[in-house]
């Protein structure tokens, strides 16, 4: 009875950090949302009469070196930051999951060829061959995402290969393929609905890895460029007034910290709701 007691209490608990993460991240995101009304000036308007100005209460965050709102330019950066990391988030799922599931269904030469690959892919540096690649294709948020999907698809497609070849050697697969069941049938309702959760834990705890990527790849000049406002174009920017004007680093700094943090402690509560092991 006590140790029943303990385990619905850690559950709650569980539950509970959950919430709490699940409210922070969806706050960052109505801040990003809703950033054309929240913001209290235009992140473009430049005033060069009030270049570098501290923060007070009409720039609350102070301005940067064209005389432009940070506080504006660090929430339309959350916008654009949060933007592609979600449209990279998604790209590379939808292509880890195909060429998983393929070759984890298919089998024999086709997963041979499709896991070299990935293997190939996992042994260079991550963020080196994104670099290379963004180097290749130009300086622009898309290429980013070319670039860092070319990376991150490997890992997601190597774990829902383990998954399918997990799941399609149980039993209820054999005897909905006795039954008729055709593949994409089995797939459909069978495989994917138990590779589904393990993805979402994966891909919600590489939020924040990805964010950092982007940010990355933009402070290098390969990301967004100006006048786009994004975070770590924002720190490219603020970069040369650090002594000066240290609240150009600061306030984009922040925004990625406190935002990674969130998401890797929302995918972390999440995969203890979604353990079967807490559940029960």
């Amino acid at each position: 009875m006590r140790m029943l007691i303990q385990q619905l209490a850690q559950l709650w608990i569980q539950q509970r950090l959950f919430s709490i993460w699940l409210g922070l991240a969806g706050l960052w995101l109505v801040l990003a949302i809703f950033a054309p009304l929240l913001a209290p000036h235009d992140p473009f308007a430049t005033d060069f009469t009030k270049v570098l100005q501290p923060p007070d209460r009409q720039y609350p965050l102070g301005t940067d070196q064209l005389g432009r709102c940070v506080l504006s330019r660090v929430l339309y950066g959350a916008k654009t930051s949060l933007l592609m990391t979600f449209i990279l988030v998604a790209v590379v799922a939808a292509i880890g999951v195909t060429i998983g599931v393929l070759a984890g269904y298919a089998g024999k030469w086709v997963d041979s060829v499709l896991m070299r690959l990935a293997d190939t892919l996992m042994a260079f540096p991550g963020i080196i061959f994104a670099i290379a690649v963004a180097g290749m294709l130009g300086p622009g948020l898309i290429h980013t995402v070319v670039a860092l999907s070319v990376v991150w698809w490997a890992k997601y497609a190597r774990m829902v290969r383990s998954l399918v070849i997990q799941h399609k050697q149980k039993e209820y697969i054999t005897a909905a393929a006795l039954g008729g069941a055709r593949p994409v049938r089995i797939l459909a309702r069978y495989i994917l609905p138990n590779v589904l959760p393990p993805l979402i834990v994966m891909a919600m705890m590489d939020i924040g890895g990805m964010l950092l990527s982007i940010s990355g790849l933009s402070f290098l000049g390969l990301g967004a460029q100006p006048p786009e406002p994004e975070w770590g174009a924002l720190l490219n920017e603020g970069r040369r007034y650090m002594q000066t004007a240290p609240w150009l680093l600061i306030y984009p700094g922040l925004a990625i910290f406190g935002t990674v943090m969130i998401f890797n402690l929302l995918g972390d509560s999440l995969r203890d709701v979604l353990d079967p092991r807490h559940k029960r």
